[in-house]
């Protein structure tokens, strides 16, 4: 149970105070609303990018770095297809460090064009090396656009190439900036060694006088039900033939979303798991093997995905994976196996709370819903997943015409 107050200020920043004073340090965690899906198709990557961009400098702070590290802090960030999130923790005597470093750069970028070419070469080098050069690197960057064929998440959030990065212009840049970056686009978690009365008011003093924007209403175009098997084959100098099967599934917040997620365990986590025991310990038909589920927001992808020992031909393996599949769909799943991955989900989720930068997180995410609590409802959740409903979402998301399939070919 993480308990938590909540308040909002004037230009609408959610702000959310979580204490504990078991420990020593402040956490503060900036969730934006933006992520890849919210930009245009011919000018992608630019959430990314402004991972990059919002340490380069802001209106009154050259270096975001160096003060923070001067009072013993650290810091970090990530974006994906639907978030921003920042980070940082701080011993909590020197919390308001935080709140100073964090405003000013909500406030503005410094829009300096040598940081935008810096960070811009960064994330070029990045796209190449993690994408383009390295093996099964291009794997989303192919499934995606076969799977989604109108929602943004048809590409990755390194972006659909290079040249979006390239062409990037400064006025694209701050265009961006000024849509999403605002207060009432986004979620303050501050957390630890903290309390309420002392969080309201260094929100106020450090976040209450930026202005609110325009906050864009969010109209992205629902993807189609997908109705025939789409496939791609691939060819590269890999380490061994791959296969990857994605099936439609719900997204984050919808009620079945915990019963998908418990199906991916059944089918993939440990070594007793269904397709592992079958087809790398019985059968050796792959070398590895796994299953999960995207988590995005909007509906995701339920993922398959394994490397084939040599020898043996993809559509082979992929006929023995669907065995299992059917197998599912045809008798559902067994009480001990839903058990088991019950006990393991809940496990994590008390583990991962642990660290406070973990609650943190997890409370800013949860407020997406609409319901912060959200965070402590979610064993509640999984408990609530009977064997029939995995039953019947199996069924449902599991056909052969919902997959999309990347047969991952190895050049000898």
């Amino acid at each position: 149970m993480i308990p938590f107050s909540q308040f909002t200020l004037d230009n609408g920043l959610r702000v959310i105070v979580h204490e504990d004073h078991s420990v020593q340090i402040a956490v503060m965690n900036i969730l934006y609303d933006v992520g890849s899906r919210d930009e245009q198709p011919q000018k992608t990557g630019f959430a990314h990018l402004f991972e990059h961009l919002m340490f380069g400098g802001s209106k009154n702070i050259p270096s975001y770095d160096e003060p923070l590290q001067l009072v013993g802090g650290e810091n970090n960030a990530f974006t994906n297809t639907d978030i921003t999130n920042y980070y940082l923790t701080v011993p909590a005597s020197n919390l308001e460090t935080g709140f100073w470093l964090e405003s000013d750069r909500m406030l503005s970028l410094s829009f300096d064009p040598k940081v935008l070419e810096v960070q811009r070469k960064v994330v070029i080098e990045e796209f190449k090396q993690r994408y383009l050069n390295q093996p099964y690197g291009d794997v989303w960057l192919k499934l995606r656009p076969l799977a989604y064929t109108t929602h943004p998440y048809q590409w990755a959030t390194i972006g659909k190439e290079i040249s979006h990065i390239e062409n990037a212009t400064m006025d694209d840049v701050k265009g961006f900036f000024f849509t999403h970056y605002l207060p009432n686009n986004a979620v303050l978690v501050v957390a630890g060694n903290v309390t309420l009365d002392q969080v309201k008011r260094l929100s106020e003093k450090w976040f209450g006088p930026i202005s609110s924007g325009k906050k864009v209403e969010r109209k992205l175009p629902t993807e189609p039900k997908q109705k025939g098997k789409r496939i791609v084959n691939v060819e590269a100098k890999v380490p061994a033939n791959a296969l990857y099967k994605s099936y439609h599934m719900p997204g984050r917040f919808h009620k079945d979303y915990y019963t998908a997620d418990l199906l991916s365990d059944v089918l993939s986590r440990g070594q007793s798991s269904r397709l592992y025991q079958t087809l790398v310990h019985e059968k050796e038909i792959f070398n590895s093997i796994s299953s999960f589920v995207m988590g995005t927001i909007d509906p995701g992808m339920l993922v398959v995905n394994g490397r084939v020992k040599d020898g043996v031909d993809l559509l082979d393996a992929e006929k023995e994976v669907d065995e299992i599949l059917q197998a599912v769909i045809a008798n559902g799943v067994k009480e001990d196996e839903l058990r088991k991955v019950k006990n393991q989900s809940e496990a994590s989720i008390e583990f991962g709370e642990v660290e406070v930068i973990n609650r943190a997180m997890n409370l800013a995410f949860a407020s997406l819903s609409g319901d912060a609590n959200l965070v402590n409802k979610e064993i509640e959740k999984i408990e609530a997943v009977t064997t029939t409903n995995i039953h019947r979402v199996a069924s449902e998301i599991l056909k052969e015409e919902n997959s999309n399939v990347m047969y991952y070919r190895a050049i000898k």
